[in-house]
This record gives structure tokens, C-alpha cells and sequence, in this order.
């Protein structure tokens, strides 16, 4: 009976969000006092219950979250990003702008939001489609691939910092593994999938170019590519250095303090603020101008992962989450899998897939503890499956469609298709990193 009330809540959750448009922080709260209520729990104790979970969300995942995104707006107003895409492009030549924009994207999307990632980017793939006389869809989806699959597998990104935060996973370890995954994945859905698309027509729409700022004001290349990568530097380092480090060692707790991605993510923001900014003459009430929008930008995302924590908490006071795992213990599909299939139906039918990793992380939760289950490896399983088969319920599917301006059935066959590619060769690379490390 306990089985069948998480499936109707889910369901719920589903139609709420996607048949209703109901919003999602929202929907996370109704269904989780509803669960609370059909599971049992002490109405007096439900409210405790939903409130300890989006605290304790909130509470691992804010500084991260809310510094990441000041620090991609940032990168992105300072023309930043828009050096990193000229210096690259440069770099590779027009025999190879394909790989150019795809290096572009992945670079500049480990900093920046899909959404913002998608938007500062365009103008440079309509520029060289309009150069060059190149099929939009063919030279741009390389480059949409990168940006999807740093915002599904890469922290600081919010899907996968917040798994990282649920299992208690490696956050330096989890963004080694995800570049492992992630680089061979963007090749195949972005770079050689493309090839199958040129013979699709796209006129892009000249409302969405825009000039971007001249060549004199934009920051250095190596200003730009090291304030926006800042943070991927110090996690990579920490997590390479930590093996090496003795425990006795009296630079351990500075490698500890300074590998926290907290941390991490506030010593590259006053980096950036003052490389970016400050050395460049921009006055500082512009600066936190520009993270005052930032943080306007990501606060639904955060209230949303907060429901998330609130319905977690609640399957796990009232003791569904061991029943679950008891039940899908005798199914006979490895956990990560199991994860993958999870994020992938609850992505397919909500759209969004934060909300579908997040949910999923809740269903998992109690497989971590399993010896044959390494957390890091969860939260890029999950985060494969939330980027599966993106349709007409995704805002990622409007926004490619209306930009290269193609009509459904080739918005289907280029993007939807690339996001199924993705999902599945992440699920390939987790299970042959699994394969390796055990």
C-alpha cells in the first residue's frame, strides 16, 4: 500500500507541474504534506518534517549555487564568455568550427546556467553561420550538446551539486568523473551526430543576434579562461592532492578547508570580482548589481531543490525509503541503472530535469549504502537519465526550436534526440567507470 502511494504522489507531482503548470517549489510542497499525511507520519510532525528537509537542502547547497551564479553572470557581463568564443574560434580555424563552438561551449557552460549558456552563445553560431554560409543546426548543435551536458553532469552546476550534497558524494571526485564521462559523450551527440542533420533548413531569427561589446573592452583570454575555470582548478587540484597528503600532515585541514566547494566557489568569486571587475574599472555597486540579478535568476532553482529536500525528508521519517529499496533490491537491475531508468521516466514525463534528478535522488537515497554502489557515480547516473528525450514540456525545447526557428518535427530530430544520446552515453560511461573501479 506504502508502494502505491509514492507512485499516485509522483504522479501527482507530474501532473501538477505539467498538466496543471502549477509552480514547481510548489507542487514539492503540496505532495510532500499529502505523502506525509497517506503515509502515516504525525500531522503535528509533517510541517517538521517538509521544513528539516529544505533546510538542510538549502543548507548544503545555497553558497554553492548562489556563487556560481553570480560568478557565471559575471563571466558573461564582463565579456568574458564572449572572448573565451572568439579566442577559441581563432584558435581552431574555419576548417574546424565545429570543434571550436563545441570546445566554446563546454568550456564556458562548466561557469553558466543552460538557459544563460544558450542565450550568450547564439549570436556567435549566427555569426558564423551567416559568414560562412553553414547549416545552423549542423555548426550549432556541438555546442547546444556541450552546454547540456555540463548543466546535467557538472558541478557547480544545480542538479548535480545537489546529488552530490544527497549522497554525500566527492565533489572533486564526482567533476573528475564527470569530465571522463562527459568529454567523450559531447563528441558523439554534439560532433558526430550533427553530421546526420545538415540536410535540415533553419533560418535563424535576426531578433536574437546581438553585437556583444567591442574588441578593445573585452578582458584577456587567459583573464577570462582562468576566472571562469577557477573553481574546476582548485576542485581538481584538492582532489588530486588529497591522496598525497599525509593525515598527520599539518597542511591537511588547509587542503580540507580549501577543497569544500563553498569555499571553493567564494575564494573564485572574489577572484573574479576583482580580475574581472575591480581590475578592469568597473565600479563595484555595478558588480553587485550583477549579482543581485544573478541571484534573481537562480531563486526558483533553489526553492525547488528545497521542496525536493522537503519530500526526501518526508519518505525517509516515515520509513517508505527502506520499503522502496527492499522492494527494488529484488529487481534484478545494478542500482546505478535502476537510478538512471528513475531520473529517465520522471524527466520524460515533467520536463525539467532538475526536478527529475532531484526526485530520483530521493527514491535512491537508501541504495548508497550499498558496498557496490559508489555515490559519485550515482549522481552522474541520475544526472544522465534527467537529461533524457527533452519534448514539448521542456523550456530547453522552446528555446532551441524558436532560435534555430525549425518547426517540431525537426526540433525533435535534432535536439530531443541529441538530449537521448546524451542520457544514454552518460549511462555507458558511469557503468565502464564502474566497471574500472571495481
Amino acid at each position: 500500500m506504502s508502494i502505491l502511494i509514492i507512485v499516485v504522489c509522483i504522479a501527482l507531482l507530474v501532473v501538477l507541474i505539467s498538466y496543471f503548470k502549477v509552480n514547481a517549489f510548489l507542487s514539492f510542497l503540496v505532495v510532500s504534506i499529502l505523502a506525509g499525511l497517506l503515509l502515516g507520519i504525525e500531522v503535528s510532525k509533517i510541517s517538521s518534517s517538509v521544513q528539516k528537509g529544505l533546510g538542510d537542502m538549502l543548507g548544503s547547497l545555497a553558497i554553492v549555487v548562489i556563487a556560481g551564479a553570480m560568478l557565471g553572470k559575471l563571466v558573461a557581463d564582463s565579456g568574458a564568455a564572449q572572448r573565451i568564443s572568439s579566442g577559441l574560434t581563432k584558435l581552431f580555424g574555419e576548417k574546424n568550427l565545429q570543434w571550436a563552438l563545441m570546445t566554446t561551449g563546454f568550456v564556458i557552460g562548466i561557469p553558466l546556467f543552460y538557459n544563460v549558456g544558450f542565450v550568450l552563445v547564439f549570436p556567435l553560431i549566427a555569426s558564423i553561420v551567416y559568414r560562412y554560409k553553414l547549416p545552423a543546426v549542423y555548426i550549432g548543435l556541438p555546442m547546444m550538446a556541450a552546454l547540456s551536458v555540463t548543466h546535467g553532469f557538472l558541478p557547480p552546476h544545480p542538479s548535480p551539486t545537489a546529488l552530490v550534497a544527497q549522497f554525500n558524494a566527492h565533489m572533486g571526485t564526482t567533476l573528475l568523473y564527470g569530465f571522463a564521462i562527459a568529454i567523450p559523450t559531447v563528441l558523439i551527440a554534439g560532433l558526430l551526430y550533427s553530421k546526420t542533420l545538415k540536410g535540415i533548413k533553419a533560418t535563424l531569427i535576426k531578433t536574437f543576434q546581438t553585437e556583444g561589446l567591442p574588441e578593445d573592452k573585452l578582458p584577456s583570454l587567459a583573464n577570462s579562461l582562468f576566472s571562469a575555470l577557477l573553481p574546476v582548478i582548485f576542485l581538481t587540484t584538492t582532489t588530486l592532492l588529497n591522496p598525497y597528503i599525509s593525515d598527520n600532515s599539518s597542511f591537511k585541514p588547509i587542503l580540507i578547508f580549501l577543497s569544500d566547494p563553498a569555499i571553493v566557489m567564494l575564494i573564485s568569486l572574489g577572484v573574479a570580482t576583482f580580475s574581472l571587475g575591480i581590475l578592469r574599472g568597473t565600479q563595484m555597486n555595478h558588480i553587485m548589481n550583477i549579482f543581485g540579478d544573478a541571484v534573481k535568476d537562480v531563486s526558483m532553482i533553489l526553492l525547488i531543490m528545497g521542496g525536493a529536500g522537503g519530500l526526501k525528508q518526508v519518505l525517509l521519517d516515515s520509513g517508505i525509503s527502506n520499503e522502496i529499496a527492499a522492494l527494488l533490491d529484488g529487481i534484478n537491475v545494478h542500482p546505478l541503472v535502476l537510478g538512471w531508468i528513475i531520473a529517465c521516466i520522471i524527466r520524460v514525463c515533467v520536463g525539467s530535469a532538475t526536478v527529475a534528478g532531484l526526485t530520483a535522488a530521493g527514491i535512491m537515497l537508501p541504495f548508497i549504502t550499498r558496498p557496490d554502489v559508489d555515490p559519485n557515480l550515482m549522481v552522474l547516473s541520475i544526472g544522465a537519465g534527467s537529461l533524457m528525450f527533452s519534448h514539448v514540456n521542456d523550456a530547453g525545447f522552446w528555446l532551441f526550436k524558436e532560435y534555430f526557428n525549425l518547426s517540431i518535427r525537426d526540433t525533435i530530430r535534432s535536439w530531443s534526440v541529441m538530449e537521448t544520446i546524451v542520457a544514454i552515453c552518460g549511462l555507458a560511461g558511469v557503468m565502464i567507470i564502474n566497471a574500472i573501479i571495481n
